[in-house]
């Protein structure tokens, strides 16, 4: 269930970043601001979509999904993506598709925090941790006749 994911999460861990970036093709200067950069992960539930938003001092991102259905997404390293995302059991998978390229994202909620891995390749892993910072109540539209 999306809900699980729904809040504020701030970024407290982040193992491999350096040598996923270099693999996805990012530029030295995005990868040592991205090194530095702690951003926010707000996940809401609002309707019928995820609305995901990421917020650094570097570069502010929102993307907008229903669950299992291909959308355009631009990343933060300005790729330009087909991207799905499911949930599978407990886990909420994120596929980026680009120039012949595909990553992963899994993320699962363990003691609480949120644990994200992204896979490249089995060589080029990243493991980032966050905390939930808030909680969101999911968006309900109520219709009156």
């Amino acid at each position: 269930m999306v809900d699980a994911f729904c809040g504020t999460w701030k970024l407290v861990s982040s193992e491999n970043f350096d040598e996923y970036m270099k693999a996805l093709g990012a530029g030295f200067a995005t990868r040592q601001v991205g090194n530095v950069t702690k951003p926010t992960l707000i996940i809401s539930n609002e309707g019928d979509k995820v609305v995901q938003k990421t917020q650094s001092t570097f570069k502010n991102t929102e993307i907008s999904f229903k669950l299992g259905e291909e959308f355009d997404e631009t990343t933060v390293d300005d790729r330009h993506c087909k991207s799905t995302v499911v949930l599978d059991g407990d886990q909420f998978v994120h596929v980026q598709k680009w120039d012949g390229k595909e990553t992963t994202f899994v993320r699962e909620i363990k003691d609480g925090k949120m644990v994200m891995v992204r896979l490249f390749t089995v060589q080029y892993i990243l493991k980032t941790v966050l905390v939930r910072t808030s909680w969101t109540i999911a968006t309900l539209t109520l219709l009156y006749s």
